[in-house]
């Protein structure tokens, strides 16, 4: 069976950082586009970066650029985003997934819309308050 799972997240104070990762199992996650996203309460699920599986390439949303980072680690079969001076509009549960299964992906890439991401995790919630 093939499963995504979030973890990193936890309480932070302001300005720090965390490092969340997206392990995958069952198939090899370099192979595919993958995206995080997050969902504060009371908001909708917001993508914040994506790296592609052809290229390579990472987009960010503008809130997070310059404070995110979004690598594979593919020794471990995983993405990872290193979320540096963290502030509370942060707090949310955090979601990696999958992309580039279907053609139709492609057409749109990481800005794809919700039925081109096809699997996803638990989530891992990040609190940043002091």
């Amino acid at each position: 069976q093939m499963h995504l799972e979030e973890s990193g997240g936890g309480l932070v104070q302001p300005g720090g950082s965390l490092s969340l990762s997206c392990a995958a199992s069952g198939f090899t996650l370099n192979m595919y586009a993958v995206a995080w996203f997050r969902q504060a309460p009371g908001k909708e699920r917001e993508q914040i970066s994506c790296i592609k599986n052809v290229d390579h390439t990472t987009t960010y949303e503008e809130s997070v650029k310059g404070r995110f980072t979004i690598s594979r680690d593919n020794a471990k079969n995983s993405v990872i985003l290193q979320m540096n001076n963290l502030g509370p509009e942060d707090t949310a549960v955090y979601f990696c997934e999958r992309g580039g299964v279907r053609a139709s992906w492609y057409i749109a890439g990481c800005s794809a819309g919700p039925s081109e991401w096809d699997l996803w995790g638990q989530g891992t919630p990040v609190t940043v308050s002091s």
